[in-house]
């Protein structure tokens, strides 16, 4: 299992290449939400979400012989981008398995850093049939979520936000695979910190999994919180399961309200992911309520409808 040393390692390693977001309050969003709340900025982050670290993280530990071959990996958009933009920097060619029906935004950034897309049917199924295809091929996949190299990375910006707050009550991150939620799970209890998870109610597999005791598997890309679409992988749940103190559910009106609330009090327009957290510190004011808060927006990688 991946541990704190792991996380505090990657956070070392990627330093220099990564963005050490700032950390935003708000009186406003506060006074709308019953709590102090401590944004986490990853919408900053290169690629514009908390991807690029574990992305970063995964293609420095390559070899050069393996950095020449080139990797692969699928994606809604966020780590294909953040894989693309720790290659072109790291001289490493991606090659993105992505969804047909992906957000234009994301497919577009994707490009930005130069991945070649490769169209894919939407859903679980099809992402595994990819993966499966390119391994038999012999290739190098860096799988978005499922990895220790990834939730190490990914955790860094739990441990950042941490450092610069050792005294937060707790940390609130989105759920998808479970790379950012277990790695700030590490983080949250070396610090002896409360830590949570979000996910959209049209997408609830991570609490049923935690309530099962075993990885449910994803239910249909219903929601609009598309960078939330996929289920948990084996690292992943082993830390969440152990270490989460819940799994929070938000409906997709909640969470489209809670980016017009970040919006309105912060100037910031970011994913329906990442409003997920917001959503829920709105929904569960008995959890909540007067706590110092720290929440990761996860990305802002969405255009403006």
């Amino acid at each position: 299992m991946v541990d704190f040393k792991q996380v505090s390692a990657a956070a070392d390693r990627i330093a220099a290449r990564a963005v050490r977001t700032p950390v935003k309050q708000s009186q406003a969003l506060d006074t709308a939400l019953g709590c102090h709340v401590y944004l986490k900025c990853e919408n900053e982050q290169k690629s514009g979400a908390f991807k690029f670290r574990g992305a970063c993280n995964a293609l420095l530990q390559l070899s050069p012989e393996q950095r020449a071959q080139g990797v692969v990996t699928v994606s809604s958009g966020n780590h294909g981008a953040a894989l693309a933009a720790a290659g072109q920097l790291l001289g490493v060619h991606v090659t993105v398995g992505v969804a047909k029906n992906a957000s234009p935004v994301k497919r577009t950034n994707m490009l930005r850093y130069g991945a070649e897309i490769i169209a894919i049917e939407p859903g679980m199924t099809a992402r595994e049939a990819f993966i499966a295809e390119q391994l038999a091929q012999g290739a190098i996949v860096i799988p978005p979520y499922d990895h220790p190299d990834i939730i190490a990375g990914q955790g860094s910006a739990a441990l950042e936000l941490m450092e610069a707050y050792p005294h937060l009550w707790g940390i609130v991150t989105p759920l998808g695979g479970g790379g950012l939620l277990s790695g700030s799970c590490l983080v949250a209890e070396h610090y002896d910190a409360s830590c949570y998870g979000v996910e959209p109610e049209l997408a609830s597999d991570g609490k049923q999994s935690l309530e099962a005791g075993e990885i449910q598997p994803a239910m249909p890309p219903q929601s609009s919180c598309d960078g939330l679409l996929t289920s948990l992988g084996k690292h992943t749940f082993a830390i969440i399961k152990e270490k989460v103190s819940d799994i929070l559910l938000v409906s997709d009106a909640e969470a489209q309200a809670a980016q017009e609330l970040v919006e309105a009090t912060t100037g910031m327009w970011i994913e329906p992911s990442s409003a997920t957290v917001i959503a829920a510190l709105k929904r569960y004011p008995e959890i909540f309520k007067e706590k110092q808060v720290g929440v990761i927006i996860s990305g802002g990688n969405c255009a403006k409808s």
